[in-house]
């Protein structure tokens, strides 16, 4: 099995549901007491997220990219930026790498597919559902892509203010719900967890339209292509 090297901490939170996650499926793969082979980088989020706000996407993915190189260098062989919203830089990090870099949206539309879903709502951060980078590579895969179109702010305020700090609320899940709820009268067969806090708060048991939680998806596909 190849080492992958993970980019975290943006948020720790989720970064913590990727190293279980990544684990419990290379046992669940491989079987008895093996582990995933795994080397991660956990950003201090802080100054990435006033990098957000300003706007300085290019800097951002200078050290994004930075880190990315240096996790090659200490020999991972597969690649995995555990955040939805900053693959905005992706290809900062690609152009940095001579290993595969396993983008987040890839196993995402291959689920939808397979499931036969064409039009799908999408929930993240402002970033992901108003800026093109995640909408497009999910459209050029034959994907019609619904955002939400009232609430953006409060949606992506939970992200910040709450899930990236361990703050789960009922009144916030009933948000989510109440978007995705939206979501459905306006067409989408199924929603995408677009950040990965949001399945701290989402799942199937309380959405009204199936959940693919890019955080599981993610972390599979890194371990599939790991073992490939």
């Amino acid at each position: 099995m190849k080492t992958i090297g993970l980019i975290g901490g943006m948020s720790w939170e989720s970064t913590a549901h990727y190293y279980a996650i990544l684990n419990r499926e290379t046992a669940g793969r491989r079987g008895g007491l093996h582990s995933a082979p795994l080397i991660v980088h956990s950003l201090d989020f802080a100054p990435i997220e006033a990098m957000q706000r300003a706007g300085d996407w290019a800097g951002a993915g200078d050290i994004l990219a930075g880190i990315a190189k240096s996790l090659e260098a200490q020999g991972a062989e597969i690649i995995g930026l555990a955040t939805n919203t900053m693959h905005i830089c992706a290809p900062q990090i690609v152009a940095a790498l001579t290993v595969p870099f396993v983008h987040i949206s890839a196993p995402t539309a291959d689920a939808l597919l397979a499931d036969g879903i064409g039009r799908v709502g999408l929930l993240g951060t402002r970033f992901t559902m108003e800026k093109r980078f995640y909408i497009e590579g999910l459209e050029a895969r034959g994907l019609e892509v619904l955002v939400p179109d009232v609430g953006i702010t409060n949606l992506n305020g939970i992200i910040y203010e709450e899930l990236c700090v361990g703050i789960v609320r009922d009144e916030s899940r009933r948000i989510y719900v109440e978007a995705i709820a939206r979501l459905q009268a306006r067409g989408a067969e199924a929603v995408i967890l677009g950040c990965t806090e949001i399945g701290m708060l989402i799942d199937d048991s309380v959405s009204p339209l199936p959940t693919y939680d890019t955080t599981d998806l993610h972390a599979r596909a890194l371990v599939a292509a790991a073992l490939a």
